[in-house]
C-alpha cells in the first residue's frame, strides 16, 4: 500500500506542470489594435473641430499603435436638419481634419444624421444616401473586408420606415441575404467583427427616465430584426464581436458567446458635454488571431 501510495504522489507530481502550462493562454500577441469611433456629429461650433482633432491625436498616440479605425456613423452633426450649403460645410470640415490630422486608414458605416430626408425634395441630388458615400468614397452602404487574420463585417443599419418619415434599425431582406452570404463563405476559423451605427442588441432603454412599469424600445434605437441577425449569428460561432454606436452611451453585452459593444460618443452630448454617466470618447480593442479580444473604453 505504500508502495501503492508513493507511485501515485510520483504521477500527481509528474502531471502536475502539463496541467499548469495547459492554463497558460495560447493567444499570443494581438495580430492588430483596432480605434472605434462613432457619433462625432461635427460641425464649426461648440469647439467641435479642435476637440475632434485631439480625439484623433489621442489615439495615434496610444502604444501599441491602432492600425485602423472604424467610423460607426454620424460622422456630421445633422444632414437633414439643414441646407445644402451648411451640409457641404460641415462635410468639407470633416474631410479637412482627417487628411491633415490622421494618417490611419478609416472604415465607415453610415449612421441617422449622414443621410438627408425631406420628404418634399426627393427629387434632388442630396436626398437619400449618395450624397455621404460620395463623401466617403463609398461604392455601397454595406460590405465586408479581410485584414489580419479577420473578417470585417459593415452593415447599414438605417433605413426609412414605412411611412416614410423617421428612421427605423434594420437590414431589409436584401442586405441579410447578402449578410448570410457572407457569414456562410467566410472560413470559420476566421472570426468575425460586425459593425453597426444602431445596434443590434442594446439594453440602453432601461435606464431611460420616467419609466413607471413598462419598457418602450423604439425602432430607431435598436434593429428591428434583431432576433432574426441573432439567429443568423447563431450558425456561425466564428463571430465574436459587434460594435455600435448612436446611443452616446458606453454599453457592453455579452449574449450567446458573441459580445455587444455599444461605445460611447466622440461628441460626448452632442459637444455639450457628458451623456449621462459616459464621458466622450472611443473603443480601444486589440484582436487576437484566436477570436479573442481585449477592449476598452477610452476618455480622450
Amino acid at each position: 500500500m505504500d508502495r501503492r501510495i508513493a507511485l501515485k504522489s510520483i504521477g500527481v507530481s509528474l502531471l502536475a506542470p502539463t496541467l499548469a502550462k495547459a492554463n497558460v493562454s495560447t493567444a499570443g500577441k494581438p495580430v492588430m489594435r483596432i480605434a472605434h469611433i462613432t457619433d462625432v456629429h461635427l460641425k464649426d461650433k461648440f469647439g467641435a473641430p479642435a476637440k475632434f482633432e485631439r480625439c484623433l491625436h489621442h489615439l495615434q498616440k496610444q502604444s501599441p499603435k491602432v492600425d485602423l479605425i472604424l467610423n460607426g456613423g454620424d460622422i456630421v452633426f445633422d444632414m437633414n436638419k439643414e441646407q445644402q450649403s451648411t451640409i457641404d460645410a460641415q462635410w468639407k470640415l470633416y474631410n479637412n481634419i482627417i487628411k491633415n490630422e490622421c494618417s490611419l486608414p478609416v472604415k465607415y458605416c453610415l449612421g441617422n444624421h449622414d443621410i438627408w430626408w425631406q420628404e418634399d425634395k426627393k427629387d434632388l441630388a442630396i436626398y437619400g444616401k449618395q450624397y455621404s458615400m460620395g463623401q466617403l468614397q463609398l461604392t455601397k452602404p454595406y460590405y465586408s473586408f479581410t485584414q489580419n487574420g479577420w473578417k470585417f463585417i459593415i452593415l447599414d443599419s438605417v433605413h426609412l420606415d414605412v411611412d416614410g418619415t423617421w428612421y427605423i434599425g434594420k437590414l431589409g431582406d436584401e442586405q441579410f441575404n447578402w449578410l448570410a452570404n457572407e457569414l456562410h463563405q467566410t472560413d470559420a476559423k476566421m472570426p468575425v467583427l460586425v459593425m453597426s451605427h444602431i445596434p443590434i442588441l442594446t439594453a440602453t432603454n432601461l435606464i431611460e427616465d420616467d419609466i413607471v412599469n413598462k419598457w418602450v424600445m423604439l425602432g430607431g434605437d435598436m434593429h428591428t430584426d434583431t432576433s432574426k441577425i441573432i439567429s443568423l449569428f447563431y450558425k456561425y460561432p466564428n463571430v465574436k464581436l459587434c460594435l455600435s454606436g448612436h446611443i452616446h452611451l458606453r454599453e457592453k453585452l455579452v449574449y450567446n458567446n458573441v459580445t455587444y459593444i455599444c461605445d460611447g460618443a466622440v461628441s460626448g452630448a452632442w459637444w455639450e458635454g457628458n451623456r449621462r454617466e459616459t464621458f466622450p470618447g472611443y473603443g480601444l480593442i486589440d484582436l487576437y488571431a484566436d477570436g479573442s479580444f481585449d477592449e476598452k473604453y477610452v476618455i480622450y
